[in-house]
């Protein structure tokens, strides 16, 4: 079954947004596999983000996910990736469709709210960035 990796951003945090982002991914019949609360230290955004790090924007990426506590979550379901992908719209929630969590919550291109992982290549590597193999637990219907 495929993985992927989703953060809920600071700025999701701060207006209480995690159940509401989650409960929308459960609903297209993704299972979380493994949560945690975790203020990201420079390093692991600088890891996170490190696709970036040529690009203009990169500091300020950095400095925003490790600017608050975030949670990281493990979603598991068929097409898991390309779900969440169309779950939480654009990457700029002025371009996101309204019904995509970004569409409805983002307010900024880098405050919007969450994470996905790009590919399940990218996802395999994010997710073992912030996850053990003993943290990520099988739910069997």
């Amino acid at each position: 079954m495929e993985k992927s990796l989703v953060l809920i951003k600071p700025d999701a945090m701060e207006r209480g947004l995690v159940g509401t982002i989650i409960s929308r991914l459960e609903k297209l019949g993704l299972r979380l596999v493994a949560i945690k609360m975790l203020h990201p230290s420079k390093a692991l955004a600088q890891r996170h983000y490190a696709i970036h790090k040529d690009k203009p924007f990169y500091d300020s990426l950095v400095s925003y996910i490790s600017s608050a506590p975030i949670i990281a979550c493990v979603f598991e379901g068929k097409g898991a990736v390309e779900v969440i992908r169309k779950a939480m719209g654009a990457t700029d929630p002025a371009k996101a469709e309204k019904g995509t969590i970004r569409g409805d919550f983002g307010v900024h291109i880098e405050r919007n709210s969450v994470h996905g992982s790009d590919s399940t290549a990218t996802a395999e590597e994010e997710i073992k960035l912030f996850f053990s193999q003993d943290e990520i637990f099988s739910i069997e219907s």
